[in-house]
């Protein structure tokens, strides 16, 4: 019978109270599970992060080490993270992190040079800020937030739709992005004829949705650019539906989960909208990783579907692995940290990272895939 990883749990409240065997190496996560926001991403990367620890430590792990994971429920609220953090850095049990979920969490860790200070490495963080991931001892995965821009406007200019909608949310990445979009549409031809603020505030979403539908709808763009996740897009791609001008195009970001649009728009008002990803498309064995990554989704965790998150937590865990098996006999924060720094171009399987001690860059390619009828990607 093969070895199943625990997974750990705690509420945001709950005291952090970490153990591992010697024998152990643990990585922890903060990442919150009870958000409706984050909890399917954070299942998946939890997910594929379990699988690929899984598979290690039935091959007798990282030099008789078993890989282990803890994960921290911050609740999604920033300040949460950051305390949940101190705690990991301070508990000295984690050897690492991995898999981040949070941007105003991780905003403010990079602010504060949390890990630079406590000499911890962060691997594979949900978070394509350049700002943040370039912070000292991150280690990306995804492509940047840039990346997705370019990628969507390059798509929009292809298909004609030169006049184009931006709407962002007024939290997280919403406004740094709008300010990117800004500065990328001029090479990219296009004009923006509206630009709308939607606030995310509870009393206020609503008037500003509102608002920002008029404009768009008055405006004509031939697109709409959507820098926004969670409810805020949701209810401004239902009001925006209904609205005239409502069959207008829209492109989304990789944190605009078609998943959970489908369930919260409808099917029919998820439909053509396209969504750039800043991990591989995870549902055809394109690249001999994805290929790996299904097989062992399949023998590891039969129950839980592929998606762009479990792949995602797959991979950062395969680096994670490998930086283990590089940081010597008794591996520690430090040794982990230098591996990391020094791991260089890594193949994933078809899939490069490169680390070294003055650059540190994730995958840096973007998939495009739009929604179909049955509220599925396709490419």
């Amino acid at each position: 019978m093969r070895r199943v990883l625990p997974l750990l749990i705690l509420a945001a409240s709950a005291a952090v109270t970490l153990s591992a065997r010697a024998a152990d190496v643990l990585f922890a996560q903060v990442a919150s599970h009870s958000n409706p926001a984050s909890a399917a991403n954070a299942k998946g990367m939890s997910t594929g992060i379990r699988v690929y620890f899984d598979k290690v430590n039935a091959g007798g792990g990282v030099g008789g080490k078993q890989l282990k994971l803890t994960t921290l429920d911050d609740g999604l609220q920033g300040p949460k993270m950051v305390a949940l953090t101190q705690e990991l850095i301070d508990a000295k049990s984690a050897i690492g992190l991995l898999g981040f979920l949070n941007s105003a969490g991780l905003a403010e860790i990079a602010k504060q040079d949390l890990l630079g200070k406590s000499g911890m490495a962060l691997i594979a963080p949900l978070q394509g800020d350049k700002h943040v991931v370039g912070a000292r001892n991150m280690f990306p995965l995804r492509s940047g937030y840039a990346d997705e821009i370019a990628a969507l406007l390059k798509e929009a200019k292809t298909w004609g739709k030169d006049s184009l909608a931006v709407v962002n949310m007024n939290i997280a990445f919403g406004p740094s992005l709008a300010t990117l979009t800004h500065e990328l549409v001029g090479e990219a031809g296009i004009q923006i004829v509206t630009h709308q603020v939607l606030d995310a505030t509870p009393n206020q979403l609503e008037a500003s949705v509102k608002a920002a539908v008029s404009q768009v709808s008055k405006s004509q763009p031939k697109a709409i650019l959507l820098l926004a996740a969670g409810k805020p897009a949701f209810e401004f791609i239902r009001a925006m539906r209904a609205a005239p001008g409502g069959k207008t195009q829209f492109y989304g970001l990789s944190v605009l989960l078609h998943d959970v649009l489908g369930q919260e728009v409808g099917h029919e008002a998820a439909r053509g909208i396209v969504l750039s990803q800043a991990v591989p498309y995870p549902f055809v064995p394109s690249k001999p990783v994805i290929t790996e990554f299904q097989a062992d989704m399949k023998k590891y965790a039969p129950g839980e579907a592929v998606s762009f998150s479990s792949l995602e937590g797959y991979l950062g865990a395969k680096i994670a692995a490998e930086a283990v098996r590089r940081a010597g006999n008794a591996p520690t924060r430090a040794s982990l940290l230098q591996a990391l720094s020094e791991l260089g171009d890594y193949n994933l399987g078809g899939i490069y990272v490169s680390y070294t001690p003055t650059r540190r860059k994730g995958w840096g390619g973007v998939d495009l895939s739009i929604i179909n009828a049955s509220g599925a990607l396709q490419k």
